[in-house]
């Protein structure tokens, strides 16, 4: 045995009993973070706008902050950025993370010394956890290569800016610098296809142990070391063993990634954001994600339907059950203060808490009352294709709105097929069915012919890949929504159909 995965095994095993321990604790630790957050932010700007010295329960605290987008706490940001200090948290963020926003335009969402070991650690915390269960530390001995943007930074009010990829790329341990992959100079390459070409240059010959990315963009490397060198995954990669992957339901991609690398293999789950590092994989016999209770984050709840009401039910850990989809609200360590993020969670076990995410709120089709979510539109799509031996690239999901007298409106879906199914007419209708099945009042809209039942159109190869290219969308952190409530995304993929 090597000496790196000889070290990490009981160091893995430390680390394992220590989240088992704070499983047990989960609520004590929520409270106790709340309180935290509540002494260091009474002395911010934003802590004596909101008294918060005077706040002492959680019923207080959510009295006294309401909950806010990006754009309602951006008047703090730009404090920052004009270079005041203890705005939303003590001192100045030690990085911004730079990050796209649908309605904002770029966001940065600051990251203090406080709040930079929740990135760090959680990341090396799931690792461990999959160690210390499965006992496999080899990959710890071979080259491990993160997908990620730029760990270039630029400075804004002094506070060094980037990707959360790129500035997670700086905190990487010493000791695993020599197994990291690929160069500091080629992760520093903008263009996606260009930063693609030479991270297959320079790991093709190597020994690939670890892979981790966003599934779309991971898939990207197999096909072109595929094209390159005309094998499969695991003849370049016979030590290849962990793929950790995140940023999008890992479902709809994972038959084309496991017949990409031609082998079972063990993969990992991970939930991080610009905003903190929510959950993770910690186990392999149950299903969903630990939610990151004890690292410097306060989690609230608001049942999905109810985020557009003016007085929405909000609640806390120890109130939340299963089965209900919930958009998720957090305040942190490093000044965000009831934070909608814009997720939607939902509770598969309160003991532990283990979530399954479910999409977006943005990200819905209610154009006609139904309000479809991604969660629903993956699970439709996904059954029939299991059961028809269908192969899924990429899709996304507009509503088509039908104009007067020019007969009914249907949710139209785009889909990248890798291989299509023998009769495309009747795979939409099993499509449709399982939608029925699982959004009620989807079903009423379609037994009211009010909506016609679902079209697929058939994209092109690749044809996803193109269109997010020729919007500057291409690689890093970038996904394809599943659905919108509007045809901004969908209608030029018109050119891109088969």
């Amino acid at each position: 045995m090597k000496i790196k995965s000889f070290l990490a095994k009981p160091f893995a095993s430390y680390i394992y009993r220590s989240i088992r321990k704070d499983i047990g604790s989960a609520l004590e630790d929520q409270e106790n973070i709340l309180k935290n957050l509540l002494k260091a932010g009474s002395k911010t700007v934003f802590g004596r706008e909101h008294h918060l010295e005077a706040v002492k329960t959680y019923e207080e605290f959510r009295a006294a902050v309401p909950v806010r987008d990006y754009e309602q706490l951006k008047p703090y940001i730009d404090l920052i950025k004009q270079g005041k200090h203890n705005v939303l948290w003590p001192g100045q963020p030690v990085y911004f993370a730079k990050t796209s926003g649908t309605t904002s335009g770029i966001k940065y969402i600051p990251i203090s010394k406080d709040s930079i070991s929740n990135h760090i650690n959680t990341a090396r915390n799931a690792l461990l956890c999959y160690m210390a269960e499965t006992g496999n530390s080899g990959f710890a001995n071979g080259k491990m290569i993160f997908l990620s943007g730029s760990p270039e930074l630029e400075r804004i009010a002094g506070i060094p800016t980037g990707r959360l990829s790129g500035i997670v790329n700086h905190h990487i341990p010493h000791y695993l610098r020599t197994n990291q992959l690929p160069s500091y100079e080629t992760n520093c390459i903008e263009e996606w296809e260009t930063k693609l070409d030479k991270i297959v240059e320079e790991t093709i010959s190597q020994n690939m142990t670890l892979i981790s990315g966003i599934p779309p963009w991971v898939q990207m490397y197999f096909d072109r070391l595929n094209a390159v060198s005309g094998k499969r995954i695991k003849d370049l990669f016979p030590n290849f063993s962990v793929l950790v992957h995140g940023g999008v339901n890992f479902e709809p991609y994972k038959a084309r990634l496991l017949n990409s690398i031609g082998k079972p293999i063990d993969t990992i789950e991970t939930y991080p954001a610009s905003e903190g590092f929510f959950a993770f994989q910690d186990s392999r016999k149950e299903e969903g994600l630990l939610l990151n209770t004890s690292s410097g984050i306060f989690f609230e709840f608001i049942p999905a339907d109810e985020i557009f009401k003016e007085n929405p039910t909000r609640i806390s850990l120890k109130d939340v059950k299963t089965g209900i989809n919930y958009a998720l609200i957090i305040s942190n360590n490093a000044g965000l203060w009831g934070y909608n993020i814009g997720d939607t969670i939902r509770f598969l076990s309160t003991d532990p808490f283990r979530i399954l995410v479910t999409g977006r709120i943005k990200h819905f089709i209610s154009a006609f009352g139904e309000h479809v979510i991604g969660e629903e539109v993956e699970y439709s799509l996904m059954k029939a294709a299991k059961e028809e031996g269908v192969q899924i690239n990429e899709f996304t999901v507009a509503p088509y709105i039908k104009g007067q007298g020019d007969g009914k409106s249907f949710h139209e879906w785009f889909v990248e097929f890798e291989n299509r199914p023998a009769d495309m007419h009747a795979f939409a209708k099993k499509v449709d069915s399982n939608l029925r099945a699982k959004n009620i009042y989807y079903d009423d809209l379609i037994s009211g012919n009010i909506l016609e039942p679902l079209q697929i159109h058939p994209v092109k190869k690749n044809g996803f890949i193109d269109y997010m290219k020729s919007i500057g969308k291409l690689g890093g952190q970038n996904k394809v929504p599943r659905l919108s409530n509007d045809r901004s995304f969908a209608e030029p993929l018109g050119k891109y159909m088969d």
